[in-house]
């Protein structure tokens, strides 16, 4: 397997955090619900200062209307804010402030160029975003922030050894959290999830800001929850709550260890709680799911409709993302439209989040030998992820081949045993009839 050259033991990973506002954006690992499970959340600025910084800086632009660092950074506020606040109608007002900057100072504006990068990836543009920190890059080659967004782009598109470059190239310039974190994704997507959880408690001790302890802890969590340790991510979860009590991404991985522990009440409120302060489409299918596991069939619809509501409303707002409405008619709708959904954004970008649910989406279909060909790229980077491994097991249980899927079957539930309240209970299930067990 590639190993990626992190110095993960060094002083390399030792330096103080810094604060990156937009640009810490990092990818995500699996969920059976998340448009880019790819794109974990990332630490909120302290509570407040967002809102009043973009304020300040609105104040100030209409004094001086022909600053260009001005506009650019009221950009890159917006574009966090619509990270928070899950609002993407705060995309299109980024774009004419990023854009109004690169006008009024067209040559060697790196900060507009890469906040139009950061805007990019967030509205799943990540060819684009590409183009736009190679082109920083080339004039700036110290400028940091842009191998972030670089890195994000990368791992998206699937440029697995692009990303892995782009990380060490931000480690390299910027040791804190948002190379720090980056760098632990980029590990568990090939399997050192130990060296992952190094990188990420290299952090959490160089922390002192409650938010980067906060964003520490829930990473670290989200990685116990990942590897089937429910109890281990429950505690995160609330040790990073207790760092910083609004941290919502925090408030959402407790609610799926409750739901994973059986406290399914407890779950639901956590859930609801989460989504009215940021409703995530990730956070909605879940809760749909849940409720859906529970004989919940009204609540799970209003959640299914909420999301597609959510989605539509990103479209409008100039959001690429035809990952996640695939995901869920592969499970919940029609797998004829997921498969047309996917195959647009498999065209667009080869990433395994991209592969698996394509492989799922024509298994619903009944095209399983192209599935399992699909399954099989995505597993290619060693990322040990209980969804892809029940997916693969199931496809080959369709084609007859029963050995391998007992073997994806099991490797699924001893990654995860709680990795889906739908899906896990189908995989017990089914392992149990081609083992002849009870």
């Amino acid at each position: 397997m590639r190993r990626l050259p992190l110095a993960i033991t060094t002083t390399l990973l030792c330096g103080a955090l810094a604060a990156v506002g937009v640009w810490q954006e990092r990818p995500t690992a699996n969920s059976a619900a998340s448009s880019d499970n790819a794109r974990r959340d990332s630490r909120p600025l302290a509570g407040g200062s967002l809102p009043q910084a973009i304020t300040a800086d609105q104040r100030r632009l209409r004094v001086a209307p022909d600053d260009a660092s001005g506009w650019a950074r009221l950009g890159g506020e917006y574009v966090e804010q619509a990270r928070l606040s899950a609002d993407p109608s705060y995309y299109p007002k980024a774009d004419e402030a990023l854009h109004r900057s690169l006008t009024l100072a067209p040559k060697d504006n790196i900060e507009a160029l890469t906040g139009l990068g950061a805007l990019a990836n967030a509205r799943h543009q990540f060819a684009q975003a590409r183009d736009l920190a190679d082109q920083t890059i080339a004039s700036a080659p110290l400028h940091w922030q842009a191998y972030a967004v670089l890195a994000d782009a990368r791992t998206q598109l699937g440029d697995d050894t692009g990303a892995t470059e782009a990380v060490q190239a931000l480690l390299d310039r910027q040791p804190g959290t948002a190379s720090f974190t980056r760098a632990a994704y980029d590990l568990e997507q090939h399997g050192r999830t130990d060296d992952a959880r190094r990188a990420l408690q290299h952090a959490l001790g160089g922390a002192f800001d409650p938010a980067d302890k906060a964003f520490c802890q829930y990473q670290i969590a989200e990685l116990d929850r990942n590897a089937g340790h429910p109890d281990q991510a429950l505690t995160g979860y609330q040790q990073a709550l207790a760092e910083d009590a609004d941290y919502t991404p925090a408030l959402a991985g407790k609610a799926r260890a409750e739901a994973a522990l059986g406290n399914t009440s407890s779950a639901v409120r956590d859930y609801d709680s989460a989504i009215a302060k940021v409703p995530l489409p990730q956070y909605l299918l879940e809760l749909g799911e849940l409720h859906q596991s529970l004989g919940h069939a009204d609540q799970a619809q209003e959640q299914y409709r909420l999301l597609d509501a959510e989605q539509r409303l990103a479209a409008a707002n100039g959001v690429v993302d035809d990952l996640t409405m695939g995901q869920y008619h592969a499970d919940h709708g029609d797998p004829a439209q997921a498969v047309r959904l996917l195959r647009a954004e498999w065209s667009r970008r080869h990433n395994v989040l991209v592969a698996d649910a394509l492989a799922w989406a024509l298994h619903r279909q009944g095209a399983d030998t192209e599935a399992l060909d699909l399954a099989h790229q995505a597993q290619h980077t060693g990322w040990p992820n209980a969804l892809f491994a029940y997916h693969r097991g199931e496809i080959e249980h369709a084609l007859g081949r029963d050995a391998a899927a007992r073997d994806d079957l099991t490797e699924a539930l001893h990654d995860d045993p709680y990795f889906n309240p739908l899906q896990a209970p189908r995989a017990r299930a089914d392992l149990t009839a081609l083992t002849g067990t009870t």
